[in-house]
């Protein structure tokens, strides 16, 4: 590759060179570097952490068909999911910071795909153990004598908590997510807390309940909901530690 000079250079090397530096800085290239790879990361992260969710969801429905069973979801909480909570905590991801060994990575090869076998492997998985968890709530619930709004509404709950801590997931593809600094991305507690605001809007507002089918929620089902987010939350991590071990022996 060809580089010129922006100051120094003349306008014919500039001309026939593949890279101008407009500072005439080397120290440039690297950071653009880095600065590409953090874009490509977190649009990758994003995508990982849109599909589980949408795999859950249909899975829910599916399965509740198959089932002869009351669909789990109806579509406008569906939409809500998809269009408000999904789109919102995927800003969070985007004000991700480059990893500490982002560099230290080899050049990606040409023609690599975003979604490659681990990728599809983690989407299924987290899908599926979304899709369960829900299935054994609804069970929980089912018996006794709740509403099937009351109980859309707690599943509601515990999908949008599934989302949140997945989110937290996926700040690293491969590393402890934690280990990165709760404080290090400002951008995932601000929209932690817009959030939060909307959960509370649609689930206690009575004109939003009319509209979603919602009903209130005691806080001790925000608990159990927050219970089974942590759960999946660890299994995430320990599925990403033996995965990082299985790509290094594969």
């Amino acid at each position: 590759m060809g580089i010129a000079m922006g100051i120094k250079g003349t306008e014919v090397t500039k001309e026939a060179a593949d890279m101008v530096l407009t500072d005439d800085n080397f120290a440039t290239i690297a950071s653009s570097v880095k600065e590409g790879r953090r874009v490509y990361d977190n649009l990758k992260k994003t995508i990982l952490f849109i599909m589980p969710t949408n795999l859950a969801q249909g899975l829910l429905i599916i399965i509740a068909l198959l089932a002869g069973n009351i669909i789990p979801l109806t579509p406008v909480l569906i939409l809500w999911m998809n269009m408000a909570t999904s789109a919102t905590l995927s800003f969070g991801l985007a004000f991700e910071a480059a990893e500490r060994n982002v560099m230290n990575r080899p050049p990606r090869k040409t023609g690599q795909h975003v979604m490659d076998g681990f990728a599809v492997w983690r989407v299924a998985f987290v899908g599926s153990m979304i899709a369960i968890a829900a299935f054994i709530l609804e069970a929980w619930l089912e018996p006794r004598g709740h509403s099937p709004e009351f109980i859309r509404t707690v599943l509601l709950q515990m999908l949008v908590t599934a989302q949140w801590v997945y989110m937290i997931n996926c700040r690293s593809s491969d590393s402890f997510s934690l280990s990165m600094g709760l404080l290090r991305n400002k951008g995932i507690w601000l929209v932690t807390g817009v959030l939060l605001l909307m959960q509370l809007v649609i689930i206690y507002v009575p004109l939003m309940q009319s509209m979603f089918g919602t009903e209130a929620l005691p806080l001790r089902y925000w608990f159990v909901t927050l219970v089974i987010g942590v759960a999946m939350f660890l299994v995430v991590e320990i599925e990403k530690r033996l995965t990082r071990r299985f790509r290094k022996t594969a």
